[in-house]
């Protein structure tokens, strides 16, 4: 369908290169909030953009473990575009999990991919609604055309990377004669971003991942073909639940970037410290006790959240099942120790920590941002307690 795309250089000297050389344009996309252009073609010329389309597609088809080292190295060098890269290797990979999409569409969408960055999402959070993660059905429908097609009609919020998408997955629920109201079939519609009736809202004002254009987009009468709307099935408890997303990758991708951050709030603090002489010091303030026992629990905290990150991928490769309850509980302590880590270098720096002239600041901001993506914590403890209980 495409030519052969690139195989990423997963070495370490290779990934740093790319951290370093998206880390050196993050501020200014952090400031400007546009797209981070630069950035991306970074990924994109390192392969790192579609590292998960299958080799039957030309691709590198790269498993779970070797994609999180990949989002790890890319969420160190510019959370923003680590989102933007997790989003699209998921869309890829649940294509070669199931061969979902219509043929002509994953084939432009790939042709693009040689060309430059060519970035698909999944869009399914809306005003009325919120984030589907916490159930619920969605309001944007996708009604029969006479001509047997759909017509997709409907607002959705926090789609992250706007107006640069080349494709959007639409969470919808179909409209069609003979539909069960009650429990209607409920899907993702593939969409050519370049379709008649799409606009957006420049509506992203957020404390972090500012370059990730997360506007609020609306579909009005958009045509689309038959095969352009894929079914979620429903689970024995009659949710709807799309078996592509219950992967490692799908699960921990989001937790990845979070862990890049982590370490470039390391690297930054490591490379202050030993910069910084103050005049009544008289040498650099990594030599003091307080500046090394701080850099001990960053250190500390992120060997936490990597162990976990990275026990769980080689459990998922060894065909461990007994873990899998607790895997929100994972997320939920690699989200705490990231967290921790960034924060504890803005803590014990003061206003050097705070100012925007260094990137602790931005760090911190877009580590926050880790507690969004579900599952929240409140939702995996108390899905824990319950369990543990048996209630």
């Amino acid at each position: 369908m495409a030519p052969d795309l690139v195989v990423p250089d997963l070495s370490p000297e290779a990934l740093a290169a790319a951290t370093a050389q998206i880390a050196g344009c993050a501020a200014e996309y952090d400031r400007t909030g546009a797209i981070p252009a630069r950035g991306l073609e970074v990924a994109h010329r390192a392969g790192l953009l579609t590292a998960t389309v299958a080799a039957r597609y030309g691709g590198p088809g790269l498993g779970a473990l070797e994609t999180v080292r990949i989002l790890v190295a890319l969420g160190e060098g510019d959370a923003s575009v680590g989102l933007l890269a997790a989003n699209n290797l998921i869309v890829h990979q649940r294509q070669a999990m199931a061969d979902s999409w219509p043929v002509d569409y994953y084939a432009d969408l790939l042709r693009r991919s040689v060309q430059g960055p060519a970035l698909a999402n999944a869009i399914r959070s809306e005003p009325e609604l919120g984030s589907p993660s916490r159930g619920g059905l969605p309001r944007t429908t996708a009604s029969r055309h006479p001509d047997g097609g759909w017509v997709l009609n409907g607002r959705k919020t926090y789609a992250t990377g706007g107006a640069a998408l080349a494709y959007h997955v639409v969470w919808a629920v179909a409209d069609e004669p003979g539909g069960d109201p009650q429990r209607p079939r409920v899907g993702q519609v593939i969409v050519p971003a370049e379709l008649p009736g799409i606009s957006w809202s420049d509506s992203w004002d957020h404390l972090g991942l500012r370059a990730s254009n997360t506007h609020d987009v609306e579909y009005a009468d958009v045509r689309l073909p038959a095969d352009a709307f894929i079914e979620i099935p429903r689970g024995p408890d009659g949710v709807y639940r799309d078996p592509s997303t219950m992967t490692t990758l799908a699960n921990f991708a989001y937790s990845a970037i979070y862990v890049g951050v982590a370490r470039a709030a390391r690297s930054a603090f490591t490379r202050f410290a030993r910069e910084r002489v103050p005049a009544a010091l008289g040498r650099p303030i990594a030599t003091t006790e307080r500046i090394q026992t701080a850099a001990g629990e960053i250190d500390a905290q992120i060997a936490q959240a990597e162990t976990l990150l990275f026990g769980v991928q080689l459990r998922a490769e060894a065909g461990e099942t007994a873990h899998l309850p607790q895997l929100p509980l994972v997320k939920v302590q690699i989200a705490r120790s990231a967290i921790a880590a960034v924060e504890t270098a803005v803590a014990v720096l003061g206003n050097p920590g705070l100012t925007r002239h260094l990137p602790f600041e931005r760090l911190l901001r877009d580590v926050l941002c880790v507690r969004v993506h579900p599952p929240q914590e409140d939702t995996a403890l108390l899905a824990a307690g319950r369990r543990l209980l048996g209630q």
